[in-house]
């Protein structure tokens, strides 16, 4: 379908804006803005907020009211940018509708920390979560946002058994970025922005085939536990995550694909810019909880 007035008014509004790949850009000023910008988004009440040392990496830790299950999640930003602080609003909300505690993994970043330090800080993150008494032995999820969505599917297969599910949200997975959508559904996202942030990544070229980086690329898929992936319509990304979904039907992995019609990259922490925003957190959160009552045998909560 064509772009509906919330997506054209959203890449009409970005036209302006400094690409990555601009000789100029500068990531240190990026993260700045950004966190500016965040701290301005209206944030919803919980319980329990606090930052924590997750086995060496630093972590926000969200516990609501009545939580019974733990998602780790790992913030989108092409690798590079945002951090905890430009998702926490989004990460409050979420934590709020799917009643789970939410650990948000302020991971290391390229260009100053390439691969595998993001991953690696993921996975502290989840063994930090054993040492926990008020956590320890919950049903635990992965969940992440575009390149969030790859550090959580990373970690889930690097942790095999150890995860009720896995949650991707527009997963950035392909380096090479070979999908038809890079022609075809680039709205507001231009394809050599990808291939610029997978740069910053990649410690050598050699780790642009690692499946612990491009996890398409992993002989480990049928190892996942029930997954969900979804996707947005103009997103380049689209169809590396509706791959995902056919690799893991064809490993015999329970898994669920949606696509989001007339969205962009992106719109998944919008709520006040995109409509789909928040059914797509519920959707997420509604399928957390199906699975967290398939673990624990708890009756549904009205």
């Amino acid at each position: 379908m064509a772009l509906p007035p919330q997506a054209r008014r959203a890449v009409e509004n970005a036209a302006g804006a400094l690409p990555v790949t601009d000789p100029t850009f500068d990531v240190v000023a990026a993260r700045a803005a950004d966190r500016e910008a965040a701290a301005g988004q209206e944030k919803v009440p919980v319980a329990q907020v606090r930052d924590v040392d997750a086995g060496g990496a630093p972590a926000r830790l969200y516990l609501p009211e009545g939580y019974d299950a733990v998602v780790v999640h790992a913030h989108g930003g092409g690798f590079v940018l945002n951090d905890v602080e430009v998702h926490d609003a989004a990460v409050r909300r979420f934590a709020t509708i799917a009643r789970t505690a939410v650990l948000s993994v302020d991971y290391r970043r390229p260009p100053e920390h390439p691969f595998p330090a993001a991953p690696d800080d993921v996975g502290a993150a989840v063994a930090w979560l054993d040492t926990q008494p008020e956590l320890a032995g919950l049903p635990t999820f992965a969940h992440g946002d575009s390149a969030g969505g790859n550090l959580a599917l990373v970690t889930a297969l690097r942790h095999p058994g150890r995860f009720a599910g896995v949650a991707l949200v527009y997963p950035f997975l392909d380096p090479t970025a070979s999908f038809d959508s890079y022609t075809s559904a680039a709205a507001g996202f231009d394809p050599s922005e990808a291939a610029w942030y997978w740069q910053q990544y990649a410690a050598s070229p050699a780790d642009l085939t690692d499946p612990d980086l491009a996890p398409l690329l992993s002989d480990r898929l049928a190892t996942l536990p029930p997954t969900l992936v979804t996707t947005a319509e103009h997103d380049p990304l689209r169809d590396e995550g509706e791959h995902l979904v056919l690799l893991l039907a064809e490993a015999g992995v329970e898994v669920v694909g949606t696509r989001y019609l007339g969205q962009l990259h992106g719109y998944w922490r919008h709520a006040s810019v995109f409509d789909a925003a928040e059914p797509t957190m519920r959707q997420v959160a509604g399928w957390l909880r199906m699975h967290v009552e398939r673990v624990t045998g708890a009756a549904p909560r009205p």
